[in-house]
């Protein structure tokens, strides 16, 4: 395995926090680990999950540790040993010191509840979809199959339907526009050109007007647009 170099790790980082890196903190890394593909996971790890330390709210240091804890329990560790194991020094001193099992591991819990952890943890994450998606397929191949060969047609039936359900061909998307209009500009200008009509009208059949001159009588909006009746 080829030990993490200063160059392969600032070129992932940050910019605020590569001046953190140096030959004292490489040699760290490369030789925190004894076994060869451990060390290759928490490697790629740490190279991988670099996006939680874009806002500058973390240490370095701290990223490096959070790290090789998430790696030991993504191979299977429990709270308490993969906190062990990323803090041999720290462990070690505890049981000098005589630190009870019950607060060690009320250590190791609340480092596994500590943000910068779990930010970790949901780079990990593979969405459901894609870790059943083989699982998926064969169930589609068994409803293809009792469509195409089962003896009950109740059986192809349900099956037939179940997969014109899953395999249909998504729904266009539909986008409603909300146009406004500005009623007292326009609406209200023809209402009252409207009443204006009606007046005109009257004033017309009182003076014993034409019946075809009050027909095609017009007015004019305020802004000299002329409005047939």
């Amino acid at each position: 395995m080829q030990p993490l170099t200063e160059e392969e790790f600032k070129s992932v980082l940050p910019p605020q926090v590569k001046k953190s890196v140096n030959a004292e903190l490489l040699d760290q890394i490369n030789h925190t680990l004894s076994d060869p593909d451990t060390m290759e996971i928490y490697k790629e790890n740490l190279l991988s999950y670099v996006n939680v330390m874009k806002d500058g709210r973390f240490k370095l240091s701290g990223y490096i540790s959070a790290v090789k804890y998430v790696s030991f329990k993504l191979l299977g560790d429990t709270n308490i040993n993969a906190y062990i194991k990323t803090f041999p020094e720290k462990y070690k001193r505890f049981i000098e010191t005589g630190v009870s099992k019950k607060d060690i591991a009320s250590y190791s819990t609340a480092f596994n509840k500590s943000k910068l952890v779990n930010l970790i943890f949901e780079q990990t994450l593979v969405p459901i979809h894609v870790l059943n998606a083989p699982t998926y397929q064969k169930a589609i191949n068994v409803q293809a199959e009792l469509m195409m060969t089962a003896k009950s047609e109740m059986v192809r039936s349900n099956a037939a339907n179940s997969l014109m359900l899953h395999l249909k061909p998504p729904e266009a998307t539909k986008i409603q526009l909300d146009i406004g209009i500005d009623q007292g500009s326009v609406i209200d200008d023809y209402q009252m050109v409207m009443v204006r009509m009606a007046r005109k009208q009257q004033e017309l059949i009182a003076a014993g007007g034409d019946i075809k001159q009050i027909a095609n009588a017009s007015i004019k909006k305020p802004d000299e647009e002329v409005i047939d009746i």
